[in-house]
């Protein structure tokens, strides 16, 4: 039997046994990673937004012939063919829609029109409640300590924040790994958490193992947070290539950056036109300068050097702190049933039981 404080407002929006989301990685979460973690009774996220509208439709394919569990997937509001995906997504019936970035007004009411759920990741108060103005169902919010891009402020003071502000469930990302974590977030009012860095080390996560290995050999203090990657804040693993970026001038780094958006157009098919359009979209939704602009090409290039090619020599690997807290790769069931029975051990021993 479920202990009560774990039936929160998020299962009843995502259709789960437990209030635990894996967050939608870019080449991290494929179908076997979202699958897994929906049918232990959690919720996946496809990582979406580094697919093409092919590849993301045979990947939703792909979670349904492995489960029939809900699950959602992750896109891009500034993608050229947001239209279509948001279509994808209505008429394949996706339970939610989550954005790194916040969505306009009009693809939240299209997307709730059709029965998805959006939900926006955030890092600022002012960002949560400009979205729950725009109608969101749920916020995910990310401290400073969670991996990829992030903010300064860490968690326990950006989500009590946040859950004071919106009534919309509240979903804490940043430094949770297991069922003390996850009572902890309840505690401050959150209806749930979300992981990155602790679904990425599992036995399904189809991440190369050298990779894992790794992740798993690295402290706390062996994150950065660097803005050579992309232009803006993004906390990744030190390593020596991560080294080499910061200390590289202004120049080679847009170098850098203009070869990744070469491969990357010859990897998606993409236009040169349509790379273009994105890349003022980019401009204008997010105030980036044009050099900003032109290094975002670096972020799916280099993560997919190390997280789908196995070279993390010569590429990034988004990394929450707590990767220094984790030692091991079970699968996803076997994770997610052992926070759950943290998670109601700990709250039986706060409800009664010896301190």
């Amino acid at each position: 039997m479920t202990h009560p404080a774990l039936r929160t407002r998020l299962c009843e929006l995502l259709g789960v046994d437990y209030p635990i989301v894996q967050t939608g990685m870019g080449y991290v979460s494929g179908p076997r990673l979202t699958a897994a973690t929906s049918a232990a009774g959690a919720f996946g996220i496809l990582g979406g937004a580094t697919m093409d509208l092919d590849a993301l439709r045979a990947a939703i394919k792909d979670v349904k012939e492995r489960t029939d569990k809900s699950f959602g997937v992750n896109i891009r509001a500034d993608q050229p063919d947001i239209r279509e995906r948001v279509d994808l997504l209505i008429s394949e019936r996706i339970r939610v829609a989550s954005f790194a970035m916040a969505p306009r007004a009009d693809m939240i009411a299209r997307l709730k029109d059709g029965g998805v759920a959006v939900v926006p990741s955030i890092g600022a108060k002012r960002h949560a409640e400009k979205v729950a103005a725009l109608g969101v169902d749920a916020v995910l919010v990310q401290g400073g300590e969670g991996g990829g891009h992030t903010g300064s402020v860490p968690t326990t003071l950006l989500l009590p924040q946040v859950v004071d502000t919106v009534d919309v469930p509240v979903i804490a990302a940043g430094g949770f790994f297991d069922g003390r974590g996850l009572v902890a977030a309840l505690a401050y009012g959150a209806s749930g958490i979300a992981m990155g860095t602790r679904f990425l080390l599992t036995s399904d996560c189809a991440v190369p193992e050298a990779v894992k290995r790794l992740y798993l050999a690295k402290s706390v203090n062996d994150t950065i947070v660097t803005t050579k990657v992309d232009g803006v804040p993004h906390r990744v693993l030190l390593t020596e290539f991560i080294e080499e970026l910061e200390r590289g001038g202004r120049v080679a780094g847009l170098m850098r950056a203009l070869q990744s958006a070469v491969k990357f157009k010859k990897l998606s098919g993409t236009s040169w036109a349509s790379m273009l359009r994105e890349g003022a979209a980019m401009k204008k939704t997010h105030d980036l300068s044009w050099s900003q602009v032109l290094m975002a090409a670096n972020t799916p290039m280099l993560l997919r050097a190390a997280m789908v090619e196995g070279n993390p020599n010569l590429g990034v690997m988004a990394s929450g702190q707590v990767v220094g807290m984790i030692e091991d790769l079970p699968s996803c069931a076997e994770l997610v049933g052992r926070i759950a029975q943290q998670a109601e051990e700990v709250l039986s021993r706060l409800m009664g039981g010896p301190l």
